[in-house]
């Protein structure tokens, strides 16, 4: 899971794409990077750390040009430790290319091996990225066979991509004096929605974006997401032009972005996160009733800040009172996309404090948005009790996480999941809670879905089902032996 956001505009975009990665720093806090173009001359800076961190006046003053593209890092290739992984990537041929991604490559050791022995390009990292930005710059040189260079050049060199790459991708790339290109894969895994903001006799400026909130901040007027398969190519005078490059594209988007991963005030797919989020928890509400005893239910607390429309629906649905138990310290990073197990571990108390007076003598329903490695929801459970709690009854808005994520999401390891091998009771004595109740796989879809054009949903996590139809044992055996620390 990264933040990707690319913009053409008569003026500088240095500010603007800063400003939207601030925006879409909860995707991703690893390292942050900004490419932009002045003429034919690429600019680039990244660093580690969020994005208010890493950038200074004297390298923004450096990132000059009115194209430009971001990225926020969550490292689920690669090591996020590493500087040199940081996006975006650049390449100086053919015209020079510079490309950010967000999600993840399914054959990234048959690409490594087909640019080693067949294009005879370098690669200098581990990740998927690098990868990508050289098969669609190989697959471009291939197209082009003089200086100048057409829309039509560029999707044929994404029609190969699709053909060559497997896996999720969301991705946007500078064509150095020539656009700004964005594509998706051919089942749209991962989000990445199109926008223009038109002033009169002024270029239209255009944005590309992982999250609708970031149009919406910036004053833009929505478009439209960029279809599943599709290219979306914009000249630097601000001309677009789109096509379809893939043969059989379907829309199945990540279910994990509507539970956890994206802002609720964003629109993905034509769904909003917030309103899905609200209707997790009714549904959620129906399966509490129908397993726990209600009649000795207090209160229900949320886990802020992503459970908290899906706890207050439980509450209303089910007539108990909800209350807010958890205080969060909002200068903490995320914990699940914290790049290691120690890392999270220790930052959870720093993140989350209880309030013992509304805990003292309760019987108390807590709801998280999901629950993955259990590392959160443990120390969450041991606090609640420290604060007083007469027992917790603990309930996940998403089903049990029971087999690895492949397409972006940092969750490798089968070993590493709470869940995997275990049955709900088992679940509960390992986090310390007297009762536990997970959403049901459907219900979840149900409500996501919901009075949407949308027809099917990503969940490998939660099904053990891969759409791209690629993933294998072995290639889980691989993951899991090579992932990152």
């Amino acid at each position: 899971m990264c933040g990707i956001v690319g913009i053409v505009s008569s003026q500088p975009v240095n500010q603007l794409i800063y400003d939207a990665l601030g925006l879409l720093q909860h995707r991703g806090q690893d390292s942050t990077g900004i490419a932009t173009c002045e003429g034919s001359t690429l600019h680039m800076f990244k660093a580690r750390g969020q994005v208010r961190e890493a950038y200074r006046t004297r390298d923004m003053r450096t990132l000059m040009g009115g194209m430009g593209l971001g990225h926020v890092r969550y490292a689920t290739r690669g090591v996020a430790t590493r500087d040199e992984e940081a996006q975006p990537f650049y390449v100086n041929a053919p015209y020079g290319i510079v490309l950010v991604h967000n999600g993840n490559l399914t054959n990234t050791r048959e690409l490594t091996d087909a640019l080693f022995r067949t294009d005879r390009r370098h690669i200098n990292t581990s990740s998927d990225t690098e990868l990508l930005v050289n098969v669609f710059a190989h697959e471009l040189q291939q197209e082009v066979s003089g200086l100048d260079l057409d829309a039509d050049q560029v999707f044929n060199a994404v029609s190969r991509v699709h053909e060559r790459v497997e896996g999720s991708y969301a991705a946007i790339a500078l064509i150095a004096g020539h656009g700004l290109l964005a594509f998706r894969d051919p089942f749209g895994i991962r989000p990445l929605i199109l926008g223009v903001r038109r002033e009169d006799g002024e270029q239209d400026e255009w944005v590309v974006a992982s999250e609708s909130l970031v149009l919406e901040a910036g004053g833009y007027e929505i478009v439209r997401d960029i279809a599943p398969g599709e290219a979306v190519f914009i000249a630097m005078n601000g001309e677009i032009a789109t096509r379809q490059c893939a043969p059989n594209p379907v829309l199945i988007p990540c279910s994990f972005e509507y539970v956890y991963l994206a802002r609720p005030d964003s629109i993905m797919n034509g769904i909003s996160v917030y309103d899905a989020r609200l209707r997790l928890g009714d549904r959620l509400a129906d399966t509490v009733a129908k397993h726990a005893p209600l009649g000795d239910i207090d209160v229900v607390m949320p886990i802020p800040d992503s459970s908290r429309p899906a706890a207050m629906q439980v509450a209303q649905k089910l007539g108990i009172e909800y209350r807010e138990g958890f205080y969060k310290n909002r200068y903490v990073g995320r914990t699940f996309i914290m790049p290691g197990q120690a890392e999270r571990q220790r930052s959870v108390r720093q993140k989350l404090n209880a309030l013992s007076t509304e805990f003292k003598g309760k019987n108390v329903l807590i709801v998280d948005d999901s629950i993955v490695r259990g590392t959160t929801s443990k120390e969450i459970v041991d606090m609640a009790r420290q604060a007083g709690a007469n027992s917790v009854t603990f309930t996940s808005a998403a089903p049990p996480v029971r087999y690895p994520h492949v397409y972006g999401i940092n969750m490798p390891s089968r070993q590493e999941l709470i869940a995997h091998g275990r049955k709900i009771p088992e679940i509960a004595e390992l986090l310390g809670a007297d009762h536990m109740i997970f959403q049901e796989v459907d219900d979840m879809e149900q409500a996501i879905l919901e009075g949407s054009d949308v027809t099917s949903l990503e969940m490998s996590c939660f099904t053990g089902d891969y759409v791209t139809g690629t993933v294998t044992a072995e290639y889980l055996a691989w993951v899991e032996a090579n992932q990152a620390s």
